[in-house]
């Protein structure tokens, strides 16, 4: 294997886990994985799930690798605990992201009320609410959520700052600065790996962040990605695979580690 490739950076579903598939993992990707491990090579990945949804998932679907950190609902850095079983915190950076949400929720208060308001009285879609907050949105299918996205972006105009992060019918409000892309840079300073040697996939439009060249040198997409995901990844001078899923991951990871 070659040295190049020090940090993987992995999405989650339809990217490790096909959910239309039997089985959902690829044998051989977490094959390859879990030799790439046992020669250094650090793996994260890199999720819009909240850590308990991360860790259900890695239990319900019985992965038999698991990852040395776990970068969760777009923005968060975990990293194994000493007893080598719990989560916690890697830095000072959660505490960071989650003061910077706190201060966006107060400064942008009128654009989220505005959001909830289009999306009560005018869509089908469901906010979802975190203590007082509005933390996101299901929307009925992917075209309401075009619409609503539409709706987002003109309201966000006079305040930059309040974005968010959408995959499929599902969408979470956020602060502009914090994103795949930005969990995965903390997590290189951390570990001292530079973007010459991280490898990075992901099959959807929050994986965006992590796979236009920025952060990863070496961005990949299975063949299910969405086109837009393909398009960022080619013009990053990365790699579409022909296969879905985890045999994409593993189709990219050999193309770019042997």
């Amino acid at each position: 294997m070659s040295n190049n490739v020090r940090l993987l950076s992995t999405d989650f579903d339809g990217t490790l886990v096909a959910h239309h598939s039997d089985p959902v993992l690829d044998a051989g990707c977490m094959k390859l994985i879990e030799e790439l491990q046992k020669q250094g090579v650090i793996w994260a990945i890199n999720t819009g799930r909240s850590m308990p949804l991360l860790e259900s998932g890695l239990a319900d679907f019985d992965f038999p690798v698991h990852p040395d950190f776990i970068l969760t609902s777009e923005r968060d850095v975990f990293r194994r605990g000493s007893n080598g079983t719990r989560w916690e915190p890697y830095g000072a950076w959660n505490t960071q992201v989650a003061r910077d949400h706190a201060e966006l929720y107060a400064s942008a208060s009128s654009v989220f009320s505005e959001v909830v308001e289009f999306v009560n009285q005018k869509t089908r879609a469901q906010v979802i609410h975190e203590q007082d907050f509005p933390e996101g949105l299901i929307a009925r299918d992917e075209e309401e959520m075009r619409r609503i996205i539409s709706f987002i972006d003109a309201a966000r105009a006079r305040h930059p700052k309040f974005h968010y992060q959408h995959n499929t019918i599902y969408l979470r409000f956020c602060h502009a600065d914090y994103h795949k892309g930005a969990a995965l840079a903390e997590l290189s300073r951390l570990l001292e790996i530079p973007r010459e040697q991280i490898f990075a996939a992901g099959d959807h439009f929050n994986d965006l962040s992590m796979l236009d060249g920025r952060y990863a040198e070496f961005p990949a997409c299975p063949a299910n990605a969405i086109d837009e995901v393909k398009g960022t990844v080619r013009d990053a001078g990365g790699y579409v695979a022909e296969s879905e899923c985890g045999a994409g991951v593993r189709e990219a990871l050999l193309y770019f580690t042997s």
